[in-house]
Order: C-alpha cells, then structure tokens, then sequence
C-alpha cells in the first residue's frame, strides 16, 4: 500500500494540474498543499472530501484502502 500522498501527486499529474491549482480548490495556500503532497503534513479530512468531489474518486483510492476508484 503506498501512502496517500503519492496517490495526491498522481492524481494531480495525471490530469497535468500545478499545485497552485489543487491549492485554489482546497481555498489554501500552494506551500500548504504542498506540505501534503510530501507526507509533511496530514490531510484534513475536509480536504479529502473536496478531492474526492474533484477527482469523482473515492476516499478509499486516496488513502490506499482499494485499488478501484469508484465502488
């Protein structure tokens, strides 16, 4: 299982998107998104839920708990 970090990069890259963007749609900072990307910090759970809505993945994709994205 790899950390839920990686899968934030991943999902990030994959859709060719910056940081700053991820960042605006979680109303913080680009330092702060950052920070999570690099296991620095803890996800809010707030912050997940937005992903999730963002990405139409599921918690369990993010957090390494299931290798599906959706069901």
């Amino acid at each position: 299982m790899k950390p839920y970090y990686e899968t934030l990069r991943e999902l990030r890259e994959g859709r060719d998107l910056k940081q700053a963007d991820i960042a605006m749609v979680l109303n913080t900072t680009q330092q702060v998104y950052s920070r999570y990307e690099n296991g620095i910090n803890e996800l809010p759970i707030r912050h997940l839920i937005t992903l999730c809505d963002f990405y139409h993945i599921s918690a369990d994709f993010i957090l390494g708990l299931s290798e599906k994205v959706m069901g």
